[in-house]
């Protein structure tokens, strides 16, 4: 049986990694999303953007994505499409239609197929705030709504046995990373390839996720789908935006001079009870910090 994988926000930052990842594993990816993948999925993907099947289609429309699942014969789901935590807090109601309903309607997909293997979806330590122990609470809409989508997956498990993994990365960066309240490490590591200045606008400590890594999370995930509902924390690499400036120094000489950062500092989000993704996969290996950053400023070089 041939592998079909739909991709619910194949078109942002993370999906068009994970469509890279699948397609050199043969998979044949279908992307649900409000618009296709245009000039980033020709930077990520090249020719073989070709070979994916675009279905302009709304989580919010249950029918429309049963369609699709149908159609194309989904055997995996790898959802992704959410609000990010600004456009959460500005709009509450959208956020929870979007990010709580639209992520019922994909379970709920799965479940009618009757073909679907399994599902991986983007949690995030969003979940997590910055107390420790049993008084841990998200501290934004974002975070209630990735609450809420895990005990939705639990019961769906529980009552429709739809296996899950809910992948949880906490800062996610590398190439194409241009949208999001962190975003900046990112966008300051494109600037240092350009020759331009940049300013990184939030400062704090927090745990970071290379994208590739997160992609390969994603698909693995699908494909290697457990028994039941299980969260997977990422295993990544605490820094700090002067960490990133450093690095990026390292790489691009003088380019720290160009850089800056300054702002609030970012909510912690620590996990009281770790469960991370490395209790699945034992071989999981991240790639280095250093790494990803070199990777990041030689894509822009290219």
């Amino acid at each position: 049986m041939s592998t079909n994988v739909l991709v619910t926000g194949g078109s942002g930052f993370v999906g068009t990694w994970v469509l890279r990842e699948l397609l050199a594993h043969q998979a044949t990816p279908v992307v649900v999303d409000l618009q296709p993948g245009g000039t980033r999925w020709q930077r990520v993907l090249g020719a073989t953007a070709a070979l994916v099947r675009y279905e302009n289609a709304s989580l919010l429309d249950p029918a429309q994505l049963q369609e699709v699942v149908e159609r194309h014969q989904v055997t995996h789901l790898i959802h992704l499409a959410a609000l990010l935590t600004p456009a959460c807090q500005l709009d509450p109601w959208l956020g929870c239609q979007v990010n709580v309903m639209g992520s019922t309607a994909v379970f709920e997909a799965a479940r009618r197929s009757g073909r679907v293997q399994a599902i991986a979806y983007a949690s995030s330590y969003a979940v997590y705030g910055p107390e420790s122990g049993e008084a841990n609470r998200p501290p934004s809409f974002y975070g209630a709504f990735k609450q809420s989508v895990d005990l939705i997956a639990e019961q769906y498990w529980r009552h429709c046995n739809i296996a899950s993994v809910a992948i949880r990365p906490h800062v996610v960066y590398g190439p194409e990373r241009d949208q999001g309240l962190t975003a900046g490490p990112s966008l300051a590591a494109r600037a240092a390839a350009l020759g331009q200045p940049w300013t990184i606008d939030y400062t704090g400590g927090a745990s970071y996720d290379y994208v590739e890594d997160v992609a390969r999370a994603f698909v693995r995930a699908a494909w290697e789908c457990p028994p039941g509902a299980r969260p997977a924390d990422l295993p990544g690499q605490w820094a700090t935006p002067e960490d990133f400036v450093r690095l990026i120094d390292q790489l691009e000489p003088g380019a720290a001079a160009r850089l800056r950062v300054q702002g609030p500092a970012i909510p912690p989000n620590l996990p009281p009870k770790p469960q991370y993704l490395t209790e699945l996969f034992p071989d999981w290996r991240p790639t280095p910090l250093a790494e990803g950053v070199r990777r990041t400023i030689d894509f822009y070089r290219l």
